[in-house]
């Protein structure tokens, strides 16, 4: 059952959508997202986009995901570091809860850290994703999420719409992952955090850039953890050369092992096609920027996968370097 609506439209589109009263999902530049009327809508920043034409890249349009509650009141909250926890308990009984997080941010590193221990996780869908930057604005900018009720901009708050639906209507939240954990050392860290420039490794302390370069890692492949039973990648953004700090798309946590990826029997674009070849229409879906760079998707598409290319997703925790896919069934 497809009863959500994915597209990428210009500003008055959006906001011919938004008076509707429609309740949405929009993805944007800052200055676009900030421009749209007050409604019933929550969105986080991001330029890049997975379109029914193909992969695009634009701080004019916006992606909007419209939710359908199905006759039924949805609700918009914001949540603090502090709140965050009871995200799954103010969850709709039947439905599913949409949230996007601002990337690098403390409450980022809460949920990154703490959402698998949270009440009722796992027994209400929770999906979404991290709002982010263009590439060319790191540095420069922050990302940030959207109240779409006040306009408010936030960059240390979730934003997120608990949106129920009727009984006979159930919700499936799958998840595309490439990676699993290579045979290679066990690598730890002793603090954690989005940066990193020593870790343990076989109970050494070791520079992870030296080691990198050392083992001719291609940093396309990420850390894999099993954190809970799931495979979680942890992305590289980004090496220092001189100071040898490396900076992540996700957080590490100390005394976490860690593997680096196998590396793919394909190449990275044949595989993801692959892996999303099979998927039916999404109510929703998100991918990572790192597969839109990776596998060079401009102009390209990427089977049924469609929505936001963004810097995490959110499939009940927080994910990288993967897409994340929803459909509703009728029963």
């Amino acid at each position: 059952m497809n009863a959500l609506n994915q597209v990428l439209v210009d500003p008055p589109d959006a906001a011919k959508l938004i008076r509707s009263g429609a309740y949405l999902a929009i993805a944007g530049d800052e200055a676009v997202l900030v421009g749209l009327p007050k409604g019933n809508w929550i969105g986080g920043t991001i330029p890049y986009f997975m379109a029914r034409d193909g992969g695009e890249t634009s701080r004019e349009k916006v992606f909007i995901t419209a939710l359908d509650a199905q006759g039924l009141t949805a609700r918009i909250t914001q949540y603090d570091a502090t709140r965050l926890p009871q995200v799954c308990l103010e969850a709709p009984d039947n439905g599913f809860s949409m949230i996007i997080l601002p990337a690098f941010s403390q409450i980022h590193f809460e949920f990154a850290k703490n959402a698998p221990m949270y009440d009722d996780m796992y027994l209400k869908p929770l999906i979404g994703w991290v709002s982010g930057i263009h590439l060319d604005d790191m540095g420069l900018r922050s990302p940030k999420v959207i109240d779409g009720r006040t306009g408010e901009l936030l960059e240390n708050r979730a934003v997120v719409l608990h949106m129920p639906l009727p009984e006979n209507i159930s919700v499936n939240v799958n998840i595309v992952n490439l990676f699993s954990p290579g045979s290679g050392d066990v690598i730890e860290f002793d603090d954690g955090g989005f940066e990193a420039s020593t870790c343990v490794i076989n109970g050494q302390p070791t520079p992870l850039a030296q080691y990198l370069r050392a083992i001719g890692h291609d940093t396309r492949l990420p850390l894999v953890a099993d954190y809970n039973g799931a495979r979680i990648n942890v992305s590289f953004k980004s090496i220092n050369p001189d100071s040898g700090v490396i900076t992540f798309y996700g957080p590490v946590f100390p005394h976490t092992q860690y593997r680096l990826a196998q590396p793919l029997a394909d190449s990275y674009e044949t595989a993801f096609e692959r892996s999303t070849a099979e998927l039916v229409n999404a109510c929703f879906s998100c991918n990572c920027v790192l597969n839109y760079l990776y596998c060079e998707l401009e102009g390209k598409r990427t089977g049924r996968v469609i929505g936001p290319m963004t810097f995490g997703e959110i499939a009940y925790q927080l994910l990288n370097q993967t897409a994340v896919h929803m459909t509703l069934e009728r029963h």
